[in-house]
């Protein structure tokens, strides 16, 4: 089913300006988009489950287990300020 866009007013509508040189490119390469797309729609997809990934991922997610941390004391000794066993910021609010 051809479907027929009217480049110059999508580019109004969207108010980028386009010289007719312009306009015929992207016609062009707008045709080229939806000859695929047609294609594309016309592919046999009975008995094909629909899949919301095209890889085989499952759960991407790695397991929840307690491993080594940094050094308190290292990271800390990192910090510009610091007061205690925590890190000293600038108040963002001022009164």
């Amino acid at each position: 089913m051809p479907v027929e866009i009217d480049i110059a007013k999508v580019a109004r509508l969207a108010r980028i300006g386009l010289s007719p040189d312009d306009l015929a490119h992207h016609s062009e390469q707008l045709q080229v988009i939806l000859e695929h797309a047609a294609r594309v729609q016309a592919l046999p997809t009975e008995g094909v489950e629909p899949t919301a990934h095209p890889l085989p991922m499952v759960n991407a997610l790695r397991s929840d287990e307690v491993e080594p941390t940094l050094d308190r004391d290292e990271v800390l000794s990192q910090a510009p300020d610091r007061e205690g066993p925590y890190f000293r910021v600038p108040p963002f609010l001022e009164d």
